[in-house]
C-alpha cells in the first residue's frame, strides 16, 4: 500500500469517526433544554407503513439494504433509513404532516445541500468526499440525490446507457452537441460521462480524470500520443485546438472543414490551400490540391511524423 492509500484510509477513518459519532449518537440532554429528536421503535416497518411505492422499495435490492454490512445504513447502529433521514418519531406520529428532524433529499427540499451531501460524504468518504468539497459539482450547489438514486435497484447515472441522459438534464450544451452527426458513441452505450470526466472532483480543466485535455484523449487515441520526430504544434498543446469533445457537424468531431480549420494557423499565400483564388484553374476553379481531403491529400500525418523526411507532415 502507498503513502497515498496509507494517508487516504486514515484520513477517511478519522472522518468517518467524527461524523457518524456526530451524526448517530445522541446528544447529551442538559435540564434547560428540550429532548432531541427520537429515532422510530420499529425502524424500516415505520417507514414502510406509508412509503411503499415500487420506486423506494428497490431499495432492497441495493447494497443500502443489507443488514449484515456494517458500514451501509442497515447494518450501521440499526437505524436503517433513520440512518440517513435522521430521527423520524415525531414525523411518523404526525402521520407525514410535519417533517421535523427528517432530511428530504429530493431535489429542491427545503433542507440545505450541505445536510443532505454530509449525509452522504460520511459514508462515502474514501470514494468520494476526498475531492468533492473542491469540485465544480460542490461548488454549484448540487445535491449527490439530484444525480443518484440510493432507493433505485439500479441507479441511472452509474449505467453506461443512461448516464449520459442523467448529466445532460444540466449539461444541456453537451446534451445538443451529441446529437451531431459526429460524436463520441455515448449515445450508443459505449462509453459515459465518466469515462472522460471525474464528478467528485479532479485537479484537471473540466474536471478531466487526467491532468490535460490531451492525456485524456490519447488514454484511447494511443496512436497520436507520441513524441513524435516532427510534432504538429498544436496537437501537442491541446486536442481541442481543432477537435469539438462532445459533437460536431464536421467529420472526425473537427471544429470546421479543412481548409478553412486549417487556414486558421497557416496562411494562405504563396500554396494552393484557398478553394478559388485567381492562382487556381482557369475560370476561378477550385485547385485540384483542395479536392477530397484538402490539405490532407497531402499533409497526410497531421498528428505528427517520424519519418526523417516528415518535417511537413507528408510522410
Amino acid at each position: 500500500m502507498t503513502y497515498t492509500r496509507v494517508w487516504r484510509a486514515t484520513r477517511a477513518a478519522a472522518v468517518i469517526a467524527v461524523l457518524a459519532g456526530a451524526a448517530l449518537a445522541p446528544a447529551p440532554v442538559r435540564a434547560d433544554e428540550t429532548a432531541p429528536p427520537a429515532y422510530s421503535r420499529k425502524g424500516a416497518d415505520t417507514c414502510l407503513g406509508c412509503h411503499d411505492d415500487a420506486a423506494l422499495m428497490g431499495l432492497f435490492r441495493t447494497k443500502h439494504a443489507r443488514p449484515n454490512d456494517p458500514s451501509g445504513p442497515f447494518g450501521h447502529g440499526g437505524l436503517q433509513c433513520e440512518a440517513c433521514h435522521g430521527p423520524g418519531d415525531a414525523h411518523a406520529k404526525a402521520k407525514g404532516k410535519e417533517r421535523a428532524g427528517i432530511v428530504d433529499f429530493a431535489r429542491g427540499s427545503p433542507t440545505p445541500v450541505a445536510e443532505r451531501n454530509g449525509k452522504c460524504l460520511h459514508c462515502h468518504v474514501q470514494d468520494a468526499a476526498h475531492d468533492f468539497g473542491t469540485s465544480a459539482h460542490a461548488a454549484a450547489q448540487v445535491a449527490c440525490a439530484d444525480c443518484h438514486q440510493s432507493h433505485a435497484a439500479r441507479d441511472a447515472v452509474r449505467e453506461l446507457a443512461t448516464q449520459p441522459q442523467v448529466c445532460s438534464r444540466c449539461h444541456e450544451a453537451q446534451r445538443s452537441n451529441l446529437q451531431k452527426p459526429s460524436h463520441h458513441p455515448l449515445r450508443e452505450g459505449k462509453m459515459a460521462c465518466t469515462s472522460c470526466h471525474a464528478p467528485h472532483g479532479s485537479s484537471g480543466p473540466g474536471s478531466l480524470r487526467k491532468a490535460s485535455v490531451t492525456e485524456t484523449c490519447t488514454g484511447c487515441h494511443a496512436e497520436y500520443r507520441g513524441p513524435f520526430l516532427w510534432e504538429h504544434q498544436p496537437v501537442a498543446e491541446d486536442c481541442g485546438n481543432c477537435h469539438e469533445a462532445h459533437g460536431s457537424v464536421q467529420r472526425a468531431l473537427l471544429k470546421a472543414r479543412a481548409p478553412f480549420l486549417c487556414q486558421q494557423c497557416h496562411e494562405a499565400q504563396g500554396h494552393p490551400s484557398a478553394p478559388y483564388t485567381p492562382g487556381g484553374l482557369p475560370g476561378g476553379a477550385p485547385s485540384a490540391f483542395l479536392l477530397a481531403g484538402s490539405c490532407v491529400n497531402c499533409h497526410s500525418q497531421v498528428h505528427g511524423s517520424n519519418h526523417p523526411s516528415g518535417r511537413a507532415l507528408m510522410r
